[in-house]
């Protein structure tokens, strides 16, 4: 059984009591489910890590060299996760980035991500369902 991983960075535990104006009420155990449920179909399962430590980001990446793709939510790490970044360089299949707020409609220091550039796309802005669009993304990559 082919396996996707769905990384999320610091502060994304706490999802649905971290300002819901902003990040709604879906927990992080909702997403994952519903990531669960977009991909069970191609007979995949989803490892999911949520840390808020890069460190520990980066090790997810590094010793999942075997997974079919990635949907990675930085948090934060999108400015200036280096680490991570170099991680998910080496990283051997595709990956999308997901941010739940439209991080343009917000602080002008979100608006540039050093990792971007590397991913497969990027879904910003559509709430908890940009996991579930980057998880029909994957299916479509990865044949």
């Amino acid at each position: 059984m082919s396996r996707l991983l769905l990384i999320n960075g610091p502060n994304l535990g706490i999802l649905g009591r971290r300002e819901p104006e902003i990040y709604g009420t879906d927990t992080l155990a909702d997403i994952e489910k519903a990531v669960s449920e977009e991909v069970a179909d191609r007979g995949w399962t989803v490892t999911a890590v949520q840390d808020d430590s890069e460190g520990a980001l980066v090790r997810a990446v590094n010793h999942n060299p075997d997974t079919v793709g990635a949907i990675v939510n930085p948090g934060a790490l999108m400015m200036a996760g280096w680490s991570l970044r170099d991680a998910l360089a080496a990283y051997p299949s595709p990956w999308i980035e997901v941010h739940i707020s439209n991080v343009w409609a917000r602080e002008r220091f979100r608006h540039e991500s050093v990792l971007a550039p590397l991913a497969g796309g990027v879904v910003v802005g559509l709430g908890s369902y940009g996991y579930r669009l980057a998880a029909k993304a994957l299916l479509h990559l990865v044949r």
